[in-house]
């Protein structure tokens, strides 16, 4: 079974890192950053670290485990962590330089149920929990993270 891990990044601000895909033939869609976990990962959060600093150059605190998607294939981790800094300009993953593979772009949002609604977040199930998460007061300024 494929292993993806993806982080749900809040910033000081209280924003969500989130990355906008542009891929030809396809509409915009944004993505949580995270990848595939690999062999030589120590872990899941070892993979979620690897995968923020190649994607963004940032370094997160995992909070926690926020929500599970599974398949008979693949399943999919998504973590709450915070984030200090980052720098887009600096990734080093390979998908950014893969021919045909469009573009992408990172973006902060409100964490806000404004915020998610205003994008088209895949997968369709992390937007549910995230808005859910919102409305409980879960993700707050005061909560959790």
């Amino acid at each position: 079974m494929i292993e993806r891990v993806r982080a749900v990044l809040v910033t000081a601000d209280h924003t969500m890192l989130v990355i906008r895909r542009t891929r030809p033939g396809f509409p915009v869609y944004w993505v949580l950053p995270g990848g595939g976990v690999e062999e030589g990962d120590m872990s899941r959060e070892a993979a979620l670290h690897r995968e923020i600093h190649e994607e963004i150059a940032g370094k997160a605190d995992i909070v926690r485990l926020l929500h599970t998607m599974e398949s008979d294939a693949e399943r999919q981790l998504f973590y709450l962590a915070r984030i200090a800094t980052w720098s887009f300009a600096d990734r080093t993953g390979p998908e950014f330089s893969a021919e045909g593979r469009g573009e992408y772009a990172l973006e902060e949002i409100p964490l806000t149920t404004e915020g998610i609604d205003g994008i088209d977040l895949k997968p369709e199930e992390i937007a549910y929990v995230l808005r859910d998460a919102i409305d409980a007061g879960a993700l707050g300024s005061g909560a959790v993270i």
